[in-house]
């Protein structure tokens, strides 16, 4: 019986993963419903256009980031540069993380605009008198003082019209992923202008390598007056979303990666998120700021263009009073159970020093969570053995009458107080921990490339071994739907072993099927991650020695 649980649950695990993709992830919001009366009486304002006149010659990325002057940034976490044409930000690396395994090329997420993959971000003021010179996408900026950027030297920029008007950004990084950028207006004639601060992030296309799995969003996102939007790319491709907010931020995340942008804080902003053969989100002022003549105007943004590490981003969540910059990282409808099993995961990782250790010592303290739920359901299982010779006269005696079968065997069950499905009950409370770890182990950078012992480098992939080349020791390479490796064959072998500790069906073709049913699973999660399967081999183990001491206990107990 609890074998038949388990497997069975595990399968429900599978589904739930594949149904909650297909049905039950939060629709986006629609945005009817969300096109308040502001923003409609928005779109017949006077608020200025962001659209640029751009003249595109796609060059290499090497050509792009020497055709202009630059000021180089780096810290401990990124490197990169920022074009003093337009004053972009539109370079830059993560030095920590690699693109692959065994590559060393660091990743590398921005990227200029002439270029395919073009991916950067920019900022500054604009008018909605076309008779003002403002600084665009052609202009060249002046660096004034430090010609470097780091998390010590902040950098200077300016630009100045033949109006009278001088433009500048003092742009500062801290040591991880933050830029904060202080943009300024001084008017030194005696005319009065009308600015609104703007920031934008483009993407020329939809990046290479989107996983395109419904329990992970990638593309435009945005938490605006306290609610979470999320577009996916080809969302945006259709329609346009835009709405008006007092605070928030928005941005375009990977799986791994995130450029985000938080507007100044106490000024009402329009969020967008628009596609004209190149994806863009950005914010404008819905209210201008007024400059007097002899006067100046600051306003001060952030840019985050981080890797997700849980730490990072929740330091900038609480530290910056981010309202939900938390959920850049998707953890899902279970986020309730899904963050605080990556932090038990990432308190034994500290302890241990091995992500493969820290999921196992997870699974022990889960099994003892539950070790008194799997008690009770152990003993009524052992009860439920002792009761297969009764059962299996019943069925002999009513074999023609099903109806007098079921009403004899619910007698039985009640006499000896016996309930046939408290063996599900534990297994069931599990299934959303199965399909939290599985969120943990596919969303969080944390998990990338992390390796355990032996031949498994990356707990967030599958098993790279198989058994159809004897794991490695033919000289050949297979299919990958037969790359069926060890941790899963553990796995299958674990559950062949305890389907071994119960009694049979009694019906020949459930014991049939049944007798399958550790093979079926073993193809079915090979795929998955081989952490995953880590975590249900243990699992597997710790049950059957619950389930042995259990029934020793029990069948001691009966004999006396």
């Amino acid at each position: 019986m609890e074998t038949r649980n388990v497997i069975a649950a595990i399968s429900l695990s599978a589904a739930v993963i594949i149904l909650y993709s297909l049905f039950f992830a939060p629709e986006p919001i629609s945005r009817s419903q969300n096109i308040s009366e502001k923003d409609k009486i928005e779109k017949n304002s006077d608020t200025p256009s962001l659209e640029q006149k751009e003249t595109k010659i796609k060059i290499s990325r090497d050509e792009a980031i020497i055709e202009n002057e630059r000021i180089n940034f780096e810290n401990n976490n990124i490197k990169g540069s920022i074009s003093l044409k337009g004053a972009l930000i539109d370079d830059l690396t993560f030095t920590q993380y690699n693109t692959e395994l065994e590559s060393n090329e660091n990743v590398t997420l921005l990227h200029p605009r002439n270029i395919e993959d073009g991916y950067f971000i920019e900022s500054g003021f604009v008018t909605s008198d076309k008779n003002i010179d403002i600084p665009n996408a052609e202009s060249l900026w002046s660096v004034e003082g430090n010609s470097k950027l780091t998390d010590q030297t902040p950098i200077k920029l300016f630009w100045k019209n033949n109006q009278g008007l001088t433009f500048k950004k003092e742009i500062s990084l801290d040591d991880n992923f933050l830029f904060t950028i202080k943009q300024k207006v001084i008017n030194s004639s005696d005319k009065k202008f009308d600015f609104y601060s703007y920031g934008q992030i483009i993407r020329n296309k939809i990046p290479e390598g989107l996983s395109n799995f419904y329990i992970l969003h990638e593309g435009m996102l945005a938490a605006l007056d306290g609610e979470l939007f999320e577009e996916d790319y080809d969302d945006i491709e259709e329609e346009k979303f835009s709405k008006n907010a007092n605070k928030g931020w928005f941005g375009i995340g990977d799986k791994y990666w995130i450029s985000s942008i938080v507007p100044p804080r106490n000024t009402e902003f329009k969020t967008t998120f628009d596609y004209k053969n190149k994806f863009r989100a950005n914010y404008i002022a819905t209210k201008p700021i007024q400059l007097n003549g002899n006067s100046s105007i600051e306003e001060e943004m952030q840019i985050i263009i981080a890797a997700k590490r849980v730490d990072v981003v929740d330091g900038y969540a609480e530290k910056l009073n981010i309202d939900k910059f938390d959920l850049v990282i998707d953890w899902g409808f279970l986020y309730f159970i899904t963050k605080p099993l990556f932090y038990g995961i990432d308190y034994f990782f500290k302890l241990l020093g091995n992500y493969g250790l820290a999921i196992i010592a997870i699974t022990i303290c889960i099994r003892l969570v539950f070790f008194p739920l799997a008690n009770f359901s152990f003993r009524s299982m052992a009860k439920m053995k002792a009761l297969q010779p009764e059962m299996v006269r019943l069925k002999e005696l009513h074999k023609n009458d099903k109806m007098k079968l079921q009403q004899e065997m619910m007698a039985l069950y009640k006499k000896e107080k016996v309930n046939p499905m408290s063996g599900c009950l534990p297994i069931l409370v599990q299934i959303p921990v199965f399909f939290a770890l599985y969120k943990v182990l596919f969303v969080t950078i944390e998990m990338r490339q992390m390796p355990f012992y032996g031949w498994i480098q990356d707990l967030s992939e599958r098993d790279p071994t198989s058994i159809f080349n004897l794991f490695g020791l033919l000289p050949y390479d297979v299919p990958s739907f037969l790359v069926i490796g060890a941790w899963p064959i553990a796995m299958g072998v674990s559950m062949w072993v305890q389907q071994k500790l119960n009694p049979a069906p009694t019906d020949a073709m459930q014991a049939k099927i049944f007798m399958f049913f550790p093979l079926f699973l073993t193809v079915i999660l090979a795929p998955f991650p081989a952490g995953l399967v880590i975590y249900w081999t243990v699992n597997n183990i710790l049950t059957m020695a619950q389930q042995l001491f259990i029934m020793k206990r029990t069948t001691i107990k009966t004999t006396t």
